[in-house]
């Protein structure tokens, strides 16, 4: 029987899900004394459309060498189960769980000798996400994942029996990039993942680039859930800048993702102060350049992008708000950001966004910041399209997360990297 067991107690307690397997002709079931147990790791990428499962690694370089003749995308099935971390109450929805065969599309063997089980996936395709939207919540929450591995065929060894794999043992999600940001919380409590370059005796002071996240990434939630992960999962808007492009053209930067305990425009110039006192303590411990410290942020966060401008005119050396907010959604209160105020930015600001986004509607956002916020610059898209997947309208922050905005010829990281405070 198999035996199923969270992701969350996965990473907590390091035993992982174990599932058991005997083939017919196994030493297992023809009661020999040899099991064989194999350890699986999640290898996931942050697409531009949010975090996936694109493949599965099983820990057998030390089995002896496989021959990789013998192995075919059927040799093993890989089945996933994906389920929200937290109750959803009666009515409520949440997005993107599943419950589902994931076609293998490859099979091969790593450096190591591992078997790496290629899986299908792609932008909008349902069934190897991470992350699950809970609509009443406003917000993405990490899935509990289990994986259940099926051995088909025996393995091929260039020495030795066909072996039969007895129990598969779940372990970690692996995500290299997201990986890089190490974990952190303020002297106020605000969780945060930070990114280092590498160290180099050659350089000085680094970049230091603030990242602010948007509503579905915050902390919204009665339910303690505070994950310090979805702002690093959910889109490549942090990820964008630690990229070896981005490291190269900013010289080496400090990418900083602080995560909100609610939203961002809920409380604005509350939170400014906590995400200022991030920001100094780096200056502090960390070789940052004080001149060559940049903000970026998307919908919430590109709102809470001019916020910062506003609140400290001086801290920041370039702003990029995304598709930011700056009057109430719904059309009722007062503005989130005064044009006296937008008026009033003396910090040189970049805005993007894109005409078909029906969340934050451009007209009375961003356009109207731009023309506002002297000296600024701006990218209009018509839709935001990728590799040639349309995403939703809103999602304007792919277009900055991959450098793409360009003005007479200057895109947007190398206008941010040669501002100086």
């Amino acid at each position: 029987m198999s035996a199923s067991v969270t992701r969350r107690t996965v990473l907590a307690g390091g035993a992982g899900a174990a599932i058991g397997l005997a083939l017919p002709g196994s030493a297992a079931q023809a009661g020999g004394h040899h099991s064989t147990s194999v350890r699986f790791t999640l290898d996931a990428r942050t697409l531009d459309g949010g975090e996936q499962v694109t493949s599965v690694t099983l820990d057998t370089g030390r089995l002896g060498p496989i021959d990789p003749a013998g192995l075919t995308p059927g040799t093993f099935s890989v089945h996933a189960k994906a389920t929200s971390p937290i109750p959803i109450a009666p009515g409520d929805l949440i997005f993107s769980e599943y419950d589902l065969d994931r076609t293998v599309t490859a099979a091969r063997l790593d450096r190591r000798g591992n078997i790496v089980l290629e899986l299908s996936h792609a932008e909008g395709q349902p069934g190897g996400g991470t992350l699950g939207y809970i609509l009443s919540r406003g917000r993405n929450v990490q899935l509990d994942l289990v994986y259940t591995i099926t051995q088909n065929t025996p393995l091929v060894r260039r020495s030795g029996s066909p072996l039969t794999i007895t129990r598969f043992v779940q372990g970690r999600l692996s995500n290299p990039e997201v990986d890089a940001f190490s974990h952190h919380v303020s002297g106020s409590g605000l969780k945060y993942r930070l990114y280092s370059p590498e160290r180099s005796p050659h350089h000085g002071r680094r970049p230091l680039i603030l990242w602010l996240h948007g509503g579905g990434e915050g902390a919204s939630l009665p339910d303690d859930y505070y994950d310090n992960e979805t702002t690093l999962r959910a889109n490549r808007g942090a990820l964008g800048f630690a990229t070896p492009e981005a490291q190269r053209i900013f010289s080496g930067a400090y990418v900083v993702a602080p995560q909100s305990t609610s939203y961002w425009m809920e409380d604005g110039p509350r939170f400014a102060p906590l995400i200022r006192e991030i920001v100094q303590d780096l200056v502090r411990r960390k070789r940052v350049d004080p001149d060559r410290i940049y903000v970026a942020g998307c919908s919430n966060g590109g709102y809470m992008s001019l916020e910062m401008t506003v609140a400290y005119p001086g801290l920041f050396a370039a702003s990029v708000p995304i598709c930011g907010v700056v009057e109430p959604l719904g059309g009722d209160g007062p503005p989130l950001i005064t044009d006296a105020e937008l008026a009033g930015i003396r910090t040189p600001t970049w805005l993007v966004t894109s005409r078909d986004d029906d969340t934050v509607p451009p007209e009375t956002n961003t356009i109207h910041a731009h023309d506002l916020i002297p000296g600024s610059l701006m990218s209009l898209y018509d839709r935001v399209v990728w590799d040639g997947y349309q995403f939703p309208g809103h999602w304007s922050w792919i277009y900055v997360a991959r450098n793409d905005p360009s003005l007479n010829g200057t895109h947007i990281w190398q206008w941010m990297a040669r501002r100086r405070r």
